[in-house]
């Protein structure tokens, strides 16, 4: 059993993911270009796009609101409210969820349900309306974390993992969803369209438990860094959600990385032999790597899932974990960063059933 791990280590049992059918990635750069009445920039925001790791992302619009003409759900100069935003969260968070569900082995014997949504708004909630379309009992106890940006994903496994501590018969469903394509926002800043450039929808499902074998999972890690709360913003306006990504953020982290306590901090005795990092974009990925000094292959996991979904918020550091555990890793750390600009992490390793 990895050190840091308690016995018996709660692990991740299974682990699925799903995303909607529209790859809106293509679609979204025209939309965007579109806004910038220079042609300049629309050239320099068209060659910076190209450059950002990214070749799909999928969106549960479609039709004529995925290709986002004239009428749609994004036509110009008529944005859609946050009701609106709403109202297409609760139509499809629930579907895409089960869709991600619907890839575990089995969902029998659930005792606790954990999710993490920072979208969108419903109640009752996501907790409950998947309890009820599995037929769970109406006593299953939920935990639904809210608004926490793209390190929820590790916030929810550590929860899961808490519960199973205090409960080794328990067996937990963590559940993680995000419709980001819901929260584009008109705009002629370069900046801004290039940050909503990366988000895109996902779901991930996982079982959390004390029995079997699976990736264990260990110690966390939380890092506020300090004067950084204006880096990364998530704020709730009159059309949606607005997200704020400075692009002073790579720079940041990777100064922050660089740093000997944090270093140690995250490598621990042993340097991990995987790394689960959420991929928050090319420049986010390129920093890990700069200021950790690792291999450039170490990040390989993490750069595919940007290349192939883009940034699902909280869902994307669980797409990582899922193109890692056939490798059965004996040591490795997942790392995800967001508003604050904060970063939280959790040990995991391969356990076999008696660990």
């Amino acid at each position: 059993m990895p050190a840091d791990f308690a016995s018996p280590a709660p692990r991740i049992n299974a682990i699925a993911t799903a995303v909607p059918d529209c790859d809106v990635h293509e679609r979204y750069t025209e939309w965007a270009a579109s806004q910038l009445d220079d042609e300049r920039k629309a050239k320099l925001f068209r060659r910076m796009e190209s450059r950002g790791g990214i070749s799909h992302r999928y969106s549960v619009l479609t039709g004529g609101d995925a290709a986002m003409d004239f009428g749609s759900f994004y036509k110009r100069g008529d944005e859609p409210g946050t009701r609106a935003r709403m109202e297409r969260y609760a139509a499809h968070a629930p579907d895409l969820a089960m869709q991600a569900i619907a890839g575990l082995p089995s969902t029998e014997g659930i005792t606790h349900i954990v999710i993490a949504s920072c979208t969108g708004f419903l109640a009752p909630g996501l907790d409950q309306i998947i309890a009820r379309r599995l037929g769970l009992s109406t006593g299953v106890e939920r935990v639904s974390i809210g608004f926490m940006g793209c390190y929820a994903g590790v916030t929810l496994l550590r929860t899961a993992a808490h519960i199973v501590r205090s409960d080794p018969w328990a067996r937990a469903l963590a559940v993680s969803v995000e419709l980001c394509s819901l929260h584009l926002q008109q705009s002629d800043n370069i900046e801004s369209l290039l940050a909503m450039g990366q988000f895109a929808d996902g779901a991930a499902a996982v079982i959390v438990s004390a029995q079997g074998e699976g990736l264990g999972l260990g110690k966390g890690l939380s890092l506020a860094l300090e004067e950084s709360d204006e880096l990364i913003t998530w704020t709730i306006g009159d059309s949606g959600f607005v997200m704020h990504l400075s692009g002073e953020v790579p720079g940041k982290l990777a100064e922050a990385l660089d740093d000997a306590s944090v270093c140690n901090a995250i490598m621990g005795d042993d340097p991990p032999v995987a790394w689960a990092v959420h991929p928050g974009g090319r420049s986010v990925l390129d920093a890990v790597e700069r200021g950790l000094s690792l291999d450039p292959a170490a990040l390989s996991a993490s750069r595919s899932v940007l290349d192939t979904f883009g940034n699902m918020s909280s869902a994307t550091v669980l797409f990582v974990l899922e193109k890692l555990a056939p490798d059965k890793p004996e040591t490795g750390i997942a790392l995800a960063f967001g508003p604050g600009l904060a970063m939280e992490g959790l040990r995991f390793g391969w356990v076999t059933g008696d660990a």
